[in-house]
């Protein structure tokens, strides 16, 4: 961490600038404007980012909580300053083209926190974040800002219920697939969609967002247990009220995002994602968060963390537990504690509550192998190595990941059923046309190509709803939810929009999938490809302006992040 002369040097190393000096009195007038007391003018500024907004479950008690934080830091002595950025729902975009946006929504959320807090020169940031793009977003944010930042998760959602099941957003898209295959009634289908999403957090399962606030927390950015308290518990208010003395800790200590963001913090938080069977979305994130904070992060680097790593977790959406479920065994800091005991986490990792990984989680309650069935032991895992795999082949010569728990089997061989974007799909699905043995080839959803690279969770849920989850698999160019499961593989690049070989597969070409070698094989010689590519024209993108076109125009690959500002 950076040295400092005295605390209170560091309490207002940046707002003095606009507080203090006789060269901008507009500034200290404005703040008086705001009413903020002249005694104010001696104390950090510290911006409060919040991603509320009402039309969606994830984020719509985000401007709440952020209400909290603020009263938090200003008991700490510290000049709390709220502020708005955008959210984009992936549940509700999903399926439709309002999921182009969601991806390019991480970036725009990192761009204009970086705006705000490099405009106004606050000394320290806060965010209060919930949906997916949210957090890496944040993190992106952080990183580049790299002053005293702590990220407040919004907290997971509880699970719904109809006729005694569990549901959750997972539960919805396959009772649509329940709904093609005919094997659901009318009523039990508006009775799931009417009671799987029964209030505010984010999505229940280890889905995106609880990958990536779980992770994060293991990165050291957020308090313990921020991932772990559903957004309606009482720890969630606590914890957005405990923020504000942990602020005034990293401002004393100068302790900067980039001190705690190491090779080693962001191999912790990999570590979390495959020990608990996160998202594949991660992955991208991590590319992208570990470049703005100046680490080198490769696909290979995630490859050799989960060879490593044993899947350990029970958890949505291939097993059958939540996350909410989680806090009753002790939260992520006592899955944490046991893998810092057994020396699959680094413990002298700094984080920001000022104190190591290892001081951190010295009084987390250990895991009871016997009275819970949720998080496996190292001797019996669910998976000996991650279920996060890196696939190369010809089909994807700059790489490809693939989420392969083991129980839809390590080695897929089929025959390809190509569909140009994923509605294709849904309307194969629904005529009938999906078959056992396919491999199902979603092009032209990538970064570019989509454009935003959307996520496959409804054709992927359509088609665990249709019972062929365990008879198919299926690749793209786009990505995949958290929620999603089966047979998948994404990521592909390069995307089908810049001639990758995926834009070349035709119907009945054989495809092989094979996560033991971490091969993903188009079986057609060099010669056929090379006079398909002769005879391949991009497809004309729709978009002639605004933040698509924008995105499009400077989007790296799925392989380096997706990031905007290389």
């Amino acid at each position: 961490m950076s040295t400092t002369t005295t605390p209170q040097q560091a309490l207002n190393r940046y707002s003095r600038t606009l507080t203090q000096e006789v060269t901008n009195p507009a500034a200290q007038a404005m703040l008086y404007g705001i009413g903020l007391t002249e005694a104010d003018m001696d104390k950090a500024q510290v911006g409060i980012a919040s991603t509320g907004y009402e039309g969606n479950t994830c984020n719509m008690h985000l401007n709440g909580l952020s209400v909290h934080v603020k009263k938090g830091v200003q008991e700490a002595g510290l000049v709390g300053l709220i502020f708005n950025t955008i959210g984009v729902s992936d549940g509700m975009t999903n399926g439709n083209d309002g999921m182009s946006y969601s991806l390019p929504s991480r970036d725009l959320i990192a761009d204009s926190i970086e705006t705000v807090v490099g405009a106004q020169w606050y000394d320290g940031l806060i965010t209060v974040v919930g949906c997916d793009k949210n957090m890496p977003g944040a993190l992106m944010a952080m990183a580049r800002l790299n002053r005293p930042s702590i990220m407040v998760y919004g907290g997971t959602i509880r699970t719904g219920s109809y006729k005694g099941q569990k549901l959750d957003i997972i539960s919805a898209f396959e009772a649509l697939g329940k709904k093609f295959a005919g094997t659901i009634s009318d009523e039990d289908y508006k009775g799931v969609i009417q009671n799987a999403i029964p209030g505010q957090g984010a999505c229940g399962g280890m889905y995106t967002a609880n990958t990536m606030a779980s992770s994060i927390e293991a990165l050291g950015m957020s308090l313990p247990n921020s991932s772990s308290y559903p957004a309606t518990h009482e720890g969630k208010q606590a914890e957005c009220r405990a923020v504000g003395k942990a602020m005034v800790k990293l401002l004393e200590m100068n302790l900067l995002p980039r001190d705690i963001m190491t090779r080693q913090a962001f191999e912790n938080a990999l570590t979390i994602v495959i020990v608990l069977g996160g998202s594949t979305n991660a992955v991208l994130h991590y590319l992208a968060i570990a470049r703005n904070a100046g680490i080198p992060l490769t696909l290979d680097d995630v490859q050799a963390i989960s060879d490593r790593t044993p899947l350990l977790a029970d958890l949505k959406p291939s097993g059958k537990y939540y996350m909410e479920d989680v806090l009753a065994i002790g939260g992520v800091p006592s899955v944490m504690k046991y893998l810092w005991q057994n020396g699959l986490i680094h413990g002298e990792c700094m984080t920001v509550t000022g104190k190591t990984i290892a001081e951190n989680l010295a009084e987390a309650p250990d895991l009871d192998f016997d009275a819970q069935k949720i998080i496996f032991p190292l001797s019996t895992p669910i998976k000996s190595t991650g279920h996060l795999q890196i696939l190369y082949g010809n089909l994807a010569p700059s790489g490809s990941v693939a989420k392969v728990t083991g129980k839809e089997g390590e080695r897929f061989e089929g025959i390809a059923k190509v569909c140009e974007k994923e509605e294709s799909l849904m309307e194969f699905l629904a005529n009938g046309e999906v078959q056992p043995g396919q491999v199902l080839v979603i092009r032209y959803e990538g970064p570019k190509g989509g454009p935003g690279m959307p996520e496959m969770l409804k054709p992927t849920s359509a088609v665990m709803g249709a019972g062929l989850g365990n008879s198919v698999a299926m690749i793209t160019d786009g990505r995949f939810s958290g929620g999603t499961h089966g047979f998948v593989v994404g990521h592909i690049t390069p995307e089908a929009q810049d001639g990758g070989p995926i834009a070349l597969v035709r119907d009945g070409d054989r495809i092989t999938i094979d996560a033991v070698n971490n091969v993903l094989q188009l079986h057609v010689s060099d010669e056929e490809l090379s006079a398909r590519r002769a005879n391949w024209v991009a497809p004309e993108l729709p978009f002639k302006q605004g933040i698509l076109r924008k995105y499009v125009k400077n989007v790296s690959s799925a392989s380096e992040g997706c990031v905007t500002d290389l």
